[in-house]
């Protein structure tokens, strides 16, 4: 069987291993509302990408990484929110949310080969900070 273009993506394969991640480590949490949010967050990433690749241009492309960039930037802000709320262990949370910020560059990157440019100045991705700072 052919393997489809996204499939060969590091960055589509680093989500998908993060989506099944965050999935793992919601698996106990007793507060749905939460845990539903955080692991759709983090499944759009990969599969905004997978759509994405699957389009006929590279606009069409840029379109749904930057989506998929959106989906990152949101399952960080949920995974700040989850340790500070004692949803997830803080060690384990700055972990994942250095993989999503790692993976965030690894979009930018790839929206700049598809279109061109990037609409995000150069942020400086830290996650040894206490998220309540």
């Amino acid at each position: 069987m052919r393997q489809l273009d996204f499939e060969k993506l590091e960055v589509w394969k680093r989500s998908c291993r993060l989506s099944c991640e965050i999935y793992k480590e919601m698996d106990r949490c007793k507060n749905f509302g939460f845990k539903d949010q955080l692991t759709r967050s983090a499944l759009s990433i990969a599969s905004n990408i997978a759509e994405g690749e699957e389009r006929e241009t590279a606009k069409e492309s840029a379109r749904f990484l930057y989506i998929a960039k959106g989906s990152a930037g949101e399952a960080i802000t949920q995974i700040y929110i989850g340790i500070e709320a004692g949803f997830l262990e803080k060690q384990k949370g700055l972990a994942l949310i250095k993989e999503t910020k790692e993976i965030s560059a690894m979009l930018a990157a790839l929206i700049k080969r598809r279109k061109g440019s990037v609409c995000e100045p150069n942020p400086e991705y830290k996650s040894d900070k206490d998220p309540r700072s």
